[in-house]
């Protein structure tokens, strides 16, 4: 079951008037609240690609990747623009890339930081908040 309440029964009842997306939403939904194999997340990404959900795809590709190699999940809250925030909304999409300190100091340079790469479902606009994933990358500027 969905957090929202929906289940399986709401699957089988969108394939049967052949809601197709909106059977994937709801695959999608239930698996966000329960640990599902990458097997699954791959299924789902196939799905998607053959409706041209691109951005859909690349949340399926990206909770594949997050079950294979873990993920850390955070609160963001965006100031707002008159907070001197941003002016615009972002997609998250993994383009996200924010740097964060992760606690140790180096020799030399003081603090270390590392960046992540950013994954949210829907935008995110300034002065809201949203849940956020991120994968840590394995070194500063580096990538996954």
């Amino acid at each position: 079951m969905a957090e929202n309440g929906q289940t399986v029964a709401d699957v089988r009842e969108d394939i049967q008037l052949q809601e197709w997306e909106m059977a994937l939403d709801v695959l999608i939904e239930i698996a966000d609240a329960r640990p599902v194999s990458t097997a699954f997340w791959e299924k789902l990404a196939e799905a998607a690609r053959q409706m041209m959900l691109d951005r859909t795809r690349r949340w399926c590709e990206w909770r594949g990747w997050e079950v294979r190699h873990g993920t850390i999940r955070a609160t963001l809250t965006l100031l707002s623009a008159d907070e001197g925030g941003r002016q615009s909304a972002f997609s998250g999409d993994g383009r996200l890339r924010p740097l964060w300190d992760i606690g140790h100091r180096s020799g030399t340079a003081g603090r270390e930081h590392r960046t992540a790469l950013g994954g949210v479902r829907t935008a995110v606009r300034p002065g809201k908040t949203t849940d956020i994933r991120l994968a840590p990358c394995a070194t500063s500027g580096g990538s996954i």
